[in-house]
């Protein structure tokens, strides 16, 4: 014989009615201290903007001309050399292939198998050395 659904949900948290917090029987306050103080709070405002005074909105600003690069090595274009044809980000000419790296700072580790004319933002001297050893070449932003 099958159970009624109430019995079958004794013994589990929620009882069948959801979020723990839904059901409770003393309405859904905000919490206790800060909490429902975010952006769109109404209640607590007078309150908070009386006592913080910078707790809304932001302040200062930032240059977009500190921007960190992107790191990637060596092996990483080796392993990934297929993909950036498939992409775009690499095409092939006479003379090697190009593989547009733009945003990207290159570091030395790892060997590379073909030649490549890489441009980047920045690279380290090492791979620079790597680059024009396997007949290739680096054009930096």
């Amino acid at each position: 014989m099958k159970r009624n659904k109430r019995s079958r949900l004794r013994g589990r948290k929620t009882c069948g009615w959801g979020s723990r917090k839904k059901h409770r029987g003393k309405g859904s306050y905000g919490g206790k201290g800060m909490a429902g103080t975010g952006k769109k709070a109404g209640q607590k405002t007078t309150f908070i903007l009386k006592n913080y005074e910078q707790y809304f909105g932001r302040k200062g600003f930032h240059s977009l001309q500190n921007k960190i690069l992107d790191v990637i090595n060596l092996d990483d274009i080796n392993k990934h050399l297929e993909k950036f044809l498939k992409e775009g980000i690499a095409k092939k000419t006479s003379s090697g292939i190009e593989v547009n790296l733009s945003g990207y700072k290159i570091l030395s580790k790892g060997e590379l198998k073909e030649k490549l004319i890489i441009k980047a933002s920045a690279a380290s001297e090492k791979t620079k050395e790597k680059i024009e050893k396997t007949g290739g070449k680096l054009e930096l932003e």
